[in-house]
């Protein structure tokens, strides 16, 4: 709106699934709109973008406008290794379509063709280029980029990322990896904290869904948690810390079987005043509300997550891709499994169970 008022022409690009208002702006890229043709629905912030700008270039093209600006067409494969990055990172769905932007990105990375950015960052976590993966990606280089959203201020992450020498990138790198280990450490201490109050509260939790809320409890750090308990308890789990003096802001995670987001737009429709604003998907989502709300709406929360899950849908699988006969423990097929990839969100790398003897 300020944007606006200013004479500023505004592009919003999004993944989520969008509310029932949108900005004004004048043009809304998501290709979970109403309408919308885009075929791949699953794609990350990250990969609007990329598409957005592929969709730039043509039509600068056909206009002949670099030529007439005397600069080349960009090489927009030379930014696959942020794609590849921020489509893991966000853990959505790895559908055809991601499979190959992260494949490709991936490969760049593994040729050594990858930004400085992504290069120190892999240097900080003490991976091989040459030997990277989708879960070194998802699990040692994005929460260190993360991390400085969590705890300090998310254009840390941005700044290595942009950074246009290696020297720069790697102090950028080291300060995000020390903040990643406090991080940690913070996280650790806060699901104690919540592990601890779960048990001593569980006379009173007798509902399906949970809410979790200690003063002390950083913003940046309630996903995480929520995330943590949802696998502890395979319960639906939205974990609130303090946002301002009279505001709360939760996390919200979900299990199979309960969409996370339609359960808080039902909320929404039948309690208006209740929170003040929310988003999301199927398994994960955030809202805001004001903290007096907090236990009205543990109540109704409870409530509802009650009415839409089942309790067989509380009971954890495990699922397995079966056994392996003697001919297929091999080398040659640990190595091909190694090189199927690449696994992640709905495309998760195989399982196998049996029986074995140790000698």
């Amino acid at each position: 709106e300020r944007a606006k008022e200013l004479g500023i022409e505004v592009i919003v690009t999004d993944h989520h699934l969008p509310g029932e208002i949108l900005p004004d702006a004048v043009a809304i890229v998501n290709p979970n709109q109403r309408g919308d043709r885009f075929p791949s629905k699953n794609l990350a912030g990250v990969g609007v973008i990329f598409y957005l700008m592929i969709a730039l270039r043509a039509t600068l093209q056909q206009v002949d406008w670099f030529s007439r600006q005397g600069i080349s067409v960009p090489k927009l494969t030379d930014l696959l290794d942020y794609v590849a990055l921020g489509t893991i990172a966000d853990v959505v769905p790895l559908d055809h379509n991601n499979r190959i932007l992260v494949q490709q990105g991936i490969l760049r990375i593994q040729k050594g063709l990858a930004n400085p950015g992504v290069k120190a960052l892999i240097a900080v976590a003490q991976k091989e280029e040459e030997k990277i993966t989708s879960a070194d990606l998802g699990y040692s280089l994005g929460p260190r980029l993360n991390a400085a959203g969590r705890l300090e201020d998310m254009s840390i992450g941005i700044d290595c990322l942009l950074a246009d020498t290696e020297d720069v990138a790697f102090s950028i790198a080291y300060k995000l990896d020390t903040l990643n280990r406090a991080r940690r450490e913070l996280e650790e201490k806060t699901s104690q904290e919540a592990i601890d109050f779960v048990e001593q509260t569980s006379h009173t939790q007798n509902g399906l869904g949970l809410c979790l809320y200690q003063p002390s409890w950083h913003q940046g750090i309630v996903g995480l948690v929520a995330s943590r308990m949802k696998e502890k308890l395979h319960r639906p789990v939205i974990a609130f810390a303090r946002s301002g003096e009279e505001t709360l802001k939760g996390s919200a995670r979900s299990i199979r079987g309960l969409h996370i987001r339609d359960v808080l737009a039902t909320i929404a429709v039948g309690y208006p005043r209740l929170i003040e604003k929310f988003g999301g998907h199927a398994m994960a989502a955030g809202l805001s509300l004001p903290m007096r709300n907090l236990p009205f709406f543990s109540k109704v929360f409870t409530e509802q997550v009650n009415k839409e899950l089942a309790s067989a849908n509380l009971e954890p699988v495990i699922e397995t891709d079966g056994a392996l006969c003697d001919a297929e423990i091999t080398i040659e097929m640990a190595l091909l499994l190694e090189t199927s990839g690449p696994w992640g969100q709905h495309f998760p790398e195989p399982v196998f169970d049996g029986v074995f003897y140790l000698l």
